[in-house]
C-alpha cells in the first residue's frame, strides 16, 4: 500500500516513519540475462544455468546491482511523492548484499524514512531499506538510498 503526499511540507512531515513493504516480485534468468546484457557482466554464475548447478549456491544467481536497481521500482510501491517538479537519485551511503538473490526467488522491499532535511530548492531523503528474499533467513541487500524533490 503506498503512501501519497502532496508536496514537500507533507513529506517532511513522514521524517521517521515507517513506509511499509512492496509487493513480492520475482527474479526471473530472463531478467538476469537482460541485465547481463546491459552491463556486459555475463559471469557465468548468473548466466549460465547449467554450469551455475554445480557452483557454490546450486542455482543462478542475480547480480548484486541487479538487486540493488529493483529498489526503485520496489520504492515506488510505498511513497508517491506528488506535487514536485523534480524527483532525482542522489546517491547511496551504505549498500550491502547478505545473501544472494537465486533465479525463481522472490523478493520485497521494507523501508524507513529515516531522514527529511532541506536542501536548496527542495529536501533530500535518505530511506533505509532491506530488500527481504522470500523464505530466506538473511536480506539480499540492505541499504540507505538519498533522493531529492524539488518544488
Amino acid at each position: 500500500m503506498s503512501i501519497t503526499v502532496n508536496g514537500l511540507d507533507e513529506l517532511k512531515k513522514l521524517d521517521g516513519s515507517d513506509l511499509g513493504t512492496s509487493e513480492w516480485i520475482e527474479v526471473t534468468q530472463e531478467r538476469i540475462d537482460t541485465f547481463a546484457d546491459a552491463t556486459g557482466d555475463h559471469q557465468w554464475i548468473h548466466v549460465d544455468p547449467e554450469r551455475a548447478k554445480e557452483g557454490p549456491f546450486g542455482a543462478p544467481i542475480a547480480h548484486g546491482y541487479l538487486t540493488l536497481s529493483l529498489f526503485i521500482p520496489l520504492f515506488t510501491e510505498l511513497l508517491d511523492v506528488q506535487g514536485v517538479t523534480t524527483k532525482v537519485n542522489y546517491g547511496l551511503n551504505k549498500v550491502r548484499f547478505p545473501s544472494p538473490v537465486k533465479v525463481g526467488s522472490r523478493i520485497r522491499l521494507t523501508a524507513r524514512l529515516a531522514e527529511v532535511e532541506d536542501v536548496p530548492g527542495g529536501v533530500q531523503i535518505t530511506v533505509e531499506g532491506a530488500i527481504e528474499i522470500d523464505g530466506g533467513t538473511k536480506p539480499a541487500a540492505v541499504l540507505q538510498s538519498l533522493s531529492r524533490f524539488y518544488a
